[in-house]
C-alpha cells in the first residue's frame, strides 16, 4: 500500500434482515490532478483514486468512476440493504495501479 494511503470504513456491526444500513467510507489520498507544478516547475504526475467499488457477499453494491476534479481524501456515504449476514468488500483503484482493499462483516438477525 502506498505511503500515507489509508482507507477507513464504518459499517454497523448488526442489523435485522432486510434493513437498509448507511455505510461511510473515506480514503486518505492526496489526489494529484496532474495539473500542478512542484517548486522546480515540474508537473506533478496525476495520481488519483479513479474508481471505488463495494460488494456484499460477492454482489456489487456500488461502482463509482472518479475524475481528476474529485477532492483530496474522497468520502462516500451510501445505503445498502442487508438480506443476510456477510461481508462487505471495499476497493479503491489508483492511477498508478495500486489497489486498496478492506472488508467489514455484518451480523444479520
Amino acid at each position: 500500500m502506498a505511503s500515507g494511503v489509508k482507507p477507513r470504513v464504518k459499517v454497523p456491526k448488526t442489523a435485522a434482515a432486510g434493513d437498509t444500513i448507511t455505510i461511510k467510507t473515506l480514503i486518505s489520498h492526496k489526489m494529484e490532478s496532474g495539473q500542478r507544478k512542484d517548486d522546480d516547475g515540474n508537473v506533478i504526475p496525476r495520481s488519483i483514486i479513479n474508481r471505488f467499488t463495494c460488494d456484499f457477499n460477492g454482489q456489487n453494491v456500488i461502482d463509482v468512476t472518479l475524475e481528476p476534479a474529485i477532492s483530496t481524501n474522497p468520502y462516500f456515504q451510501f445505503q445498502a440493504v442487508v438480506p443476510e449476514s456477510g461481508e462487505f468488500k471495499f476497493t479503491w483503484y489508483d492511477d498508478d495501479g495500486d489497489v486498496y482493499e478492506t472488508t467489514k462483516k455484518i451480523e444479520v438477525s
